[in-house]
C-alpha cells in the first residue's frame, strides 16, 4: 500500500490495520514492545498507533499490560465481481429495468453480464440450469423470475444468488420484487363491480406450474369471494411461447369469450394487444383488459393502459447494493417487499353491451 505524505505513526497503524483485516490476529492485537519489534518502530510510535485504532473504535483497551482487543473488523477493500444474469427469457435482454441493473454494476466496477441461456431457454429445468451453472465463471449470479425448485437450489450454492422476483418467498437467499397483492385484489374488485364474470388472467408457466403462485391463489379465491366459480377457464394453461400465446387467445374466444382478460406482463400484455386487434376486439369497447406489470410504452398509449404500477428504483438499488456489500465480503439475504399500486387507466369498462 502507498504510504505517501504519511508519518511514521500513521504507516504502522496503516500496518495494524491491514492485519487485522488479513486475519494476522484474531481476538486482540500484541502490545506495544512486541509490535515495535514486529514493525522495526521504537515503543512510543506502535503505543501512538494503537491509540489511533483505539479512536477509531477498531481496538478496546482491556486495561494496563493486556493486549488490545479487536473490537469491530475492518471492512475488506471492495473488488470487481463478475455478474451474471440469468433471465427469465430472451426478452430480459431488452427489459429497462434489467437493463439498466447490468448498467449500474458495471459503472461499479463490476463485469455484469447475461448468460447465454435463459430459464425459459432450459425449460426450467433444474439439471439443465445445474449444468449451464457448473460451466459458467461467475461470483455472483442473478436470477429471474426462477421457480421454487431452482431459488432453493441457487440457495444452497457456494456461490451467492439473487432472485429477482420468481418465487421467491421463504427462500432463504437475497431478493427483491414488487407486493402487487393488494393492487391486484382492487383491479379484480373493480372489474366485478363492472360486472364482469368471466375474468381471465394470462400468467407465465412459472406462476401457474407446479400449482398457482401466491398472486395467482389470491386472483382465485377473490373471484370465490364474489361468487364466481373458478377453474381452468379463469388461468388457463397454454404453451408458453409467442405461438401458444395466439394459440391460447384464438381458443378461449371461440367459446364463451372472457370479457376481461388480465395479463401478466408488459410484453405479453402487447402481444395480446396485437392479436386481439387482429380480431376485431379492441379495450375497453369489446373487453377490458388489465396488465399486472408496467412499462414506459403504457403513458403513451390512449387510452392509457390500466396496470399495477411500483418503483423499479428501489429493486435496482438493492441488487447494486447486494452485489456492493458482496464485493465487501458482506453476504446478507434480506428480502425487500416494495409497495404497488393500481393505475386504472381507461382500458377497463362494462361489459359490452351492458353499459
Amino acid at each position: 500500500m502507498d504510504m505517501g505524505f504519511r508519518t511514521v505513526t500513521e504507516q504502522v497503524a496503516q500496518a495494524i490495520r491491514d492485519g487485522v483485516e488479513q486475519g494476522r490476529w484474531r481476538e486482540t492485537v500484541p502490545g506495544r514492545v512486541r509490535l515495535a519489534e514486529e514493525l522495526g518502530v521504537n515503543h512510543k510510535t506502535a503505543g501512538a498507533a494503537l491509540r489511533i485504532l483505539d479512536a477509531e473504535g477498531i481496538l478496546q483497551s482491556q486495561g494496563p499490560g493486556r493486549e488490545r482487543r479487536i473490537a469491530r473488523k475492518i471492512p475488506a477493500a471492495p473488488v470487481a465481481l463478475r455478474v451474471v444474469v440469468l433471465g427469465y427469457d430472451q426478452s430480459d435482454q431488452k427489459t429497462a429495468r434489467i437493463l439498466e441493473i447490468i448498467h449500474r454494476l458495471r459503472t461499479a466496477g463490476h463485469l455484469a453480464e447475461f448468460a447465454p441461456k435463459t430459464l425459459s431457454d432450459l425449460g426450467m429445468d433444474l439439471e439443465r440450469v445445474a449444468r449451464l451453472v457448473g460451466k459458467t465463471k461467475a461470483d455472483a449470479w442473478v436470477v429471474v423470475a426462477g421457480s421454487r425448485e431452482i431459488l432453493d437450489w441457487f440457495s444452497a450454492q457456494p456461490v451467492p444468488a439473487f432472485a429477482l422476483f420468481g418465487r421467491m418467498i421463504n427462500v432463504n437467499m437475497a431478493s427483491a420484487a414488487p407486493m402487487k397483492g393488494k393492487a391486484f385484489m382492487e383491479l379484480v374488485d373493480s372489474l366485478v363491480e363492472f360486472g364482469h364474470r368471466r375474468i381471465v388472467l394470462l400468467a407465465h408457466e412459472d406462476r401457474r406450474k407446479p400449482g398457482p403462485g401466491n398472486l395467482e391463489r389470491k386472483f382465485l379465491a377473490q373471484l370465490e369471494a364474489h361468487g364466481i366459480q373458478t377453474g381452468s377457464y379463469n388461468l388457463p394453461d397454454w404453451d408458453d411461447e409467442p405461438d401458444g400465446l395466439r394459440r391460447k387467445l384464438a381458443s378461449l374466444f371461440r367459446h364463451s369469450p372472457p370479457t376481461a382478460l388480465i395479463v401478466d406482463d408488459e410484453m405479453m400484455f402487447l402481444a395480446v394487444v396485437q392479436q386481439l386487434a387482429r380480431m376485431g376486439i379492441v379495450a375497453p369497447e369489446g373487453i377490458s383488459l388489465a396488465c399486472t406489470d408496467t412499462s414506459p410504452t403504457f403513458a403513451w398509449c390512449r387510452p392509457q393502459i390500466t396496470h399495477i404500477a411500483w418503483d423499479h428504483t428501489a429493486v435496482i438499488n438493492r441488487v447494486v447494493k447486494w452485489t456492493n456489500n458482496l464485493s465487501r465480503g458482506k453476504h446478507d439475504r434480506r428480502m425487500l417487499l416494495t409497495e404497488a399500486e393500481l393505475l386504472p387507466g381507461g382500458t377497463i369498462g362494462p361489459v359490452p353491451g351492458k353499459a
